[in-house]
């Protein structure tokens, strides 16, 4: 049985997990390599199955009120003549929405708020320097020196994940896709009520478009090929974005033209993982980006993490015996998190050689709702 465990990583995957596991009375210590906790500043946009995992862990509602909630996701050119309109099913409940935008920082704070409040252990400014497995537990050395045994250990650590080199070695490491992603927040124009997707000949090996996160606030975003993974200078990353966004015209380009200060962009290479079955060695587990990690262009990275962590609670604290509990996660959660990956990367291979499938990846986005409507 499954009393005691620890979670490498403090970001969404990691804090819904400690939820999931306190929910059913699991003792959790979560180890956050920062001292702060923080993440960027920007937002995310997700839907209704994250919404509807959200409320899995009894959180749901705070999270739509925080955040910025609505229907439908609207494809346009880059002048705001619409192409497509697509609509989400409301899993989650009649009285909540398809879709939500919200600020990272608000989610983490909420997430972290929520654990502390069901009493998980959370350990800023450190990691593990050694994990030892046995067939009764996995001893941990922790890097601030203190040790503690624990019945499984859930790395959540991210793309980049120490955990996953630990436990699988170096063979499994993301990769640049060709393209990057840019964002900056800006003050929500009272007419914009959803998130808007836009794409066309003036914008080549790409799309951008503007998510609302709040009342007050929302962001212009950008997804272009990168050829070489270029890093650019800070001092002229606003430039470049409003660059990028030359073709466009009315709102979009009242969007662009507030871009103004470098040190608020956020501009992130797209990097993919998926790691093969298992995710597990032993008492060691592998969830979120760690194990999956997507491109945003289908926007269910973070749900995706989410989903996990409410599987991550169902399974461990259910009676199972560990290596049944491990293949159940796995039998739950492999075939779905592989389609959001192979299905995000086939949309940037589309945008990567020009716009003419475009129909086709509103059609892909379509089937994604269709599969993220099923139960986790």
């Amino acid at each position: 049985m499954i009393r005691k465990v620890l979670i490498i990583g403090g970001g969404i995957g990691g804090l819904s997990s400690a939820i999931a596991l306190r929910r059913h009375g699991i003792e959790v210590d979560i180890a956050e390599k920062t001292r702060e906790g923080t993440v960027y500043h920007v937002g995310v946009v997700v839907q209704a199955n994250f919404i509807r995992a959200m409320a899995a862990l009894g959180i749901a509602d705070p999270a739509v009120a925080m955040g910025y909630p609505y229907d439908g996701l609207t494809f346009m050119d880059l002048h705001g003549k619409v192409l497509n309109q697509l609509y989400g099913q409301k899993i989650a409940g009649a009285s909540y929405p398809t879709h939500l935008g919200m600020t990272r920082p608000a989610l983490h704070q909420l997430l972290k708020r929520t654990c502390e409040a069901l009493g998980a252990h959370l350990m800023l400014g450190t990691t593990f320097r050694t994990l030892t497995q046995s067939d009764a537990s996995v001893h941990v050395e922790f890097v601030d020196g203190h040790a503690a045994d624990y019945d499984l250990v859930i790395g959540a650590d991210g793309i980049y994940s120490q955990v996953r080199r630990e436990v699988f070695g170096e063979q499994y490491r993301p990769e640049f896709t060709g393209q990057g992603t840019w964002r900056y927040n800006v003050p929500r124009p009272p007419e914009l009520t959803a998130s808007f997707l836009a794409m066309g000949p003036e914008l080549e090996f790409g799309k951008c478009g503007f998510i609302p996160l709040s009342q007050e606030t929302g962001y212009v975003w950008l997804v272009q090929k990168e050829p070489g993974n270029p890093r650019f200078p800070t001092a002229r990353l606003a430039d470049i974005f409003r660059a990028r966004l030359a073709g466009c015209t009315g709102m979009l380009a009242r969007l662009r033209d507030q871009i103004t200060d470098p040190d608020l962009v956020v501009y992130r290479p797209l990097e993919s993982l998926l790691m093969p079955e298992p995710w597990f060695r032993g008492r060691i587990l592998l969830i979120g980006d760690a194990a999956h990690s997507t491109t945003p262009h289908m926007g269910q990275g973070a749900a995706q993490a989410v989903e996990d962590a409410v599987v991550v609670g169902e399974v461990f604290a259910s009676d199972l015996p560990l290596p049944a509990q491990m293949q159940e996660f796995m039998r739950r959660r492999y075939e779905r998190c592989k389609f959001i990956v192979e299905s995000s990367l086939q949309i940037g291979a589309w945008e990567l050689s020009g716009s003419s499938k475009n129909p086709l990846a509103v059609e892909l986005t379509r089937k994604m709702l269709e599969v993220v409507a099923a139960p986790i």
